[in-house]
């Protein structure tokens, strides 16, 4: 049962209305001046008043929200085939194509487009279209301008605990995608909360990863396969291998089994150059180098213990770990992974708080200039030269210092003492400088003698004009 209770109030009670309508101004009061307050008047001279002759405006201002983008993709498959016929079976597939090649009206389309063919074929036979017509002309200089580098794009770890960007890798295809391993390398400084993933970064989008990688452990490094751009493996912090296919998404599609895998994390991945394009190798600090076939991950095919006597002892072995620096770029936190794209325009750097500062270099840094080669390998075979005279000299006098402490040298009295690499550079410079000075003095003294001998025979000549004045 709903109780109601209605409140009644009389119009009277809710005071006068209120009519509002438009009227003009009017003067209800006028208060005049007080005579008596004229004493108290104090005269102001000069007076400064400023004004403004603009007319008022307002300003506003709107932050507007980010603009993402999205890339979405279709894998198509073979087509054109009848329903009857599955693509995948081979031998359904070799069956039909007999039978089309059979077909009168597919033998009279062939005849007619090799005709066709024929034609192109003579025509590229006789005119050569990439022909050069101008290789005696010398390609202009590029501008000349000061080494530089612009940043491009910024990729932030999109999680609140920042980790390391461990490694870098850019797409084999293009170089439009950049992967980047995040992982924290502190040892028990991880919190509970970090995350393990990884990211594949477009360069036209950083706002959000092209894909997630999710790893059972976080990632230290992380490479594309060179023959397969969809495919990646990389290095987890506990020691196991995973591979990655795109087109299957973030979860790996196979992992290395803990007890064969590596005891300390993987510092590095590297694809082989194999007919298969499914092998690679892994280095760590625990003394081990294996290598893998990523169609099957349960075990390394082959093992190479780092063990420099050659015993392989593990307990012996040195750890490998890889280490790229710039110190002269664009950075407020430390470095830790560096990768150059393969024309040399792009650098990718990856900070230690997992931001990856993408750099564009000047043209006069990534284009090869006129000579450059040349000037570089006369520069490399005068270094070259220079380090064997110098081992020469070294050799020299270490025989000589043999010899003298044997007590076989007894005529031959030269000074043995071997030399620092700094006296040794001041010495030769000296000898230079010496040597620059004698020639200098004897074209002095070559020039005075000429202008001696010029001017006996000035002397001649005059002496002879005089005598036959006389």
């Amino acid at each position: 049962m709903e109780i109601v209770y209605v409140y009644v109030k009389k119009r009277s009670e809710f005071g006068r209305q209120c009519n509002f309508s438009d009227r003009p101004a009017e003067t209800n009061v006028d208060i005049q001046p007080d005579p008596s307050q004229a004493t108290n008047f104090i005269e102001r001279d000069p007076i400064d008043a400023a004004i403004q002759c603009a007319s008022d405006m307002s300003e506003h201002e709107v932050n507007t929200e980010r603009f993402e983008m999205e890339n979405e993709g279709v894998n198509h498959l073979e087509g054109g085939w009848p329903k009857d016929v599955n693509p995948l079976e081979m031998e359904q597939t070799i069956r039909f194509r007999k039978k089309v090649e059979k077909d009168e009206n597919y033998v009279n389309t062939i005849i007619q487009l090799g005709s066709l063919m024929e034609h192109c074929i003579k025509q590229n036979n006789a005119i050569n279209i990439y022909e050069e017509y101008f290789d005696e002309e010398e390609t202009a200089d590029v501008a000349d301008e000061p080494p530089s580098a612009k940043t491009i794009n910024v990729f932030r770890d999109p999680n609140v605990i920042k980790r390391t960007a461990t490694h870098l890798s850019w797409h084999p295809d293009g170089s439009k995608k950049l992967a980047v391993a995040y992982s924290s390398l502190e040892f028990q400084r991880s919190s509970k909360d970090m995350s393990y993933e990884s990211y594949i970064w477009d360069l036209e989008n950083p706002n959000r990863p092209d894909l997630v990688l999710r790893p059972s452990s976080p990632l230290v490094s992380l490479e594309y396969n060179p023959k397969d751009s969809h495919i990646l493996v990389g290095g987890c912090y506990n020691g196991q291998i995973a591979y990655w296919d795109t087109r299957k998404g973030g979860q790996p599609v196979e992992l290395s089994t803990v007890e064969f895998s590596h005891r300390d994390p993987v510092y590095g991945m590297i694809w082989l150059q194999s007919k298969t394009g499914t092998e690679c190798f892994s280095a760590s600090t625990d003394g081990q180098v294996l290598w893998w076939d990523i169609r099957k991950l349960t075990e390394p095919t082959e093992t190479l213990v780092m063990d420099i006597s050659r015993k392989g002892v593990l307990e012996n072995a040195l750890g490998a770990i890889a280490l790229e620096f710039e110190p002269t770029m664009v950075c407020d936190e430390p470095l830790f992974s560096l990768r150059l794209q393969d024309n040399g325009r792009f650098i990718g750097c990856g900070s230690k708080l997992g931001t990856v500062t993408l750099l564009e270099v000047s043209s006069g840094l990534c284009t090869l200039q006129r000579n450059e080669k040349n000037l570089a390998t006369a520069m490399f075979e005068r270094e070259t030269k220079r380090e064997k005279i110098l081992e020469a000299r070294h050799r020299e006098m270490r025989l000589k210092e043999r010899t003298k402490a044997e007590g076989k040298e007894e005529d031959v009295k030269v000074e043995t003492e071997e030399e620092k690499p700094e006296e040794q550079l001041a010495r030769v410079q000296k000898e230079f400088f010496e040597i620059i000075e004698a020639e200098i003095r004897r074209k002095e003294r070559a020039a005075k003698l000429s202008r001696a001998q010029e001017k006996e025979v000035t002397d001649e000549n005059e002496d002879e004009d005089l005598y036959k004045e006389e």
